[in-house]
C-alpha cells in the first residue's frame, strides 16, 4: 500500500522550508512526502487551487494526505470547495492545516493599510484574508487544525494583534467549523514547520484522524 503526503506552502514560500517536516513525516508514516509549489503572490487562490488539483490528479497512490501551512491551507480548502468531484477522483486520505488563517487575518489587514502592502502580499491574500470569513469544512475527508500560541513573528511588526497568536495568525483565526480535531501548541508561525511536537501531532492525525491517536 503506497502513501503520499503533499505539503502546500504559505505566502512568500516555495516549499523548501518544509524539508524537515516532510522528512520526519515520511519516516514516521512510511510515506513519500512531496512539496507542491505555486505562485503565492502572482496568482489568486482559485488559480492555485486548480493547479493543485492538476498536480494531485497525476499522483498514483493508495492513500493521499495533504498538509497546508498558512495560506497553503486556504488553497487546499478552495480546491475542495470549488471542485465537487475532487474527492471522488483522488485517493482517500486526511488533511492537516498548520497556522492557516481560516477566518481572515488581522496582520494581513494591518499590512494592507501600509503603502504597497497589498502589492507585497499579492492576489491570493487579497482574495482570501482581507475580510473576516466564516468558512465551514464540507467533510470531504478528515481535517485537523494545529494552531500556535507563541506570539513571535512577522505579524508583530505591524502592531498588536489583540489576542493569543503564533506571532502572525491569531489562534481564533484558525478556527473552522466541521473539523475532526483541533490542537494548540506552544510554537510560532514559522517554527511550527521545524517543531517535533507539531510533526508528531500531524503524523498521529494522518494515521488515525485524531491528534492523540
Amino acid at each position: 500500500m503506497s502513501t503520499v503526503i503533499v505539503y502546500v506552502h504559505g505566502l512568500w514560500q516555495r516549499g523548501l522550508e518544509s524539508h524537515w517536516l516532510r522528512r520526519r513525516l515520511s519516516l514516521d508514516l512510511g510515506a513519500e512526502a512531496r512539496a507542491f509549489s505555486y505562485p503565492s503572490v502572482a496568482a489568486d487562490a482559485t488559480t492555485n487551487a486548480r493547479a493543485l488539483a492538476k498536480y494531485l490528479g497525476a499522483i498514483r497512490a493508495d492513500t493521499l494526505h495533504l498538509i497546508g501551512h498558512s495560506l497553503g491551507g486556504l488553497v487546499i480548502l478552495k480546491l475542495f470547495a470549488e471542485d465537487a468531484e475532487v474527492q471522488a477522483r483522488l485517493p482517500p486520505g486526511r488533511i492537516v492545516l498548520l497556522g492557516s488563517p481560516l477566518r481572515g487575518s488581522r496582520s494581513a489587514q494591518k499590512l494592507a493599510r501600509l503603502p504597497f502592502g497589498k502589492k507585497i502580499m499579492g492576489l491570493g491574500v487579497g482574495e482570501e484574508l482581507l475580510a473576516s470569513r466564516e468558512r465551514r469544512w464540507n467533510g470531504a475527508r478528515d481535517l485537523g487544525v494545529i494552531a500556535g500560541d507563541l506570539g513571535f513573528g512577522f505579524g508583530r511588526l505591524v502592531g498588536p494583534l489583540g489576542g493569543p497568536s503564533d506571532g502572525t495568525i491569531l489562534v481564533e483565526e484558525t478556527e473552522l467549523e466541521g473539523t475532526a480535531d483541533r490542537l494548540v501548541l506552544r510554537v510560532s508561525h514559522t517554527r511550527m514547520l521545524f517543531s517535533a511536537a507539531v510533526t508528531r501531532a500531524a503524523a498521529a492525525f494522518l494515521r488515525s484522524g485524531q491528534f492523540d491517536g
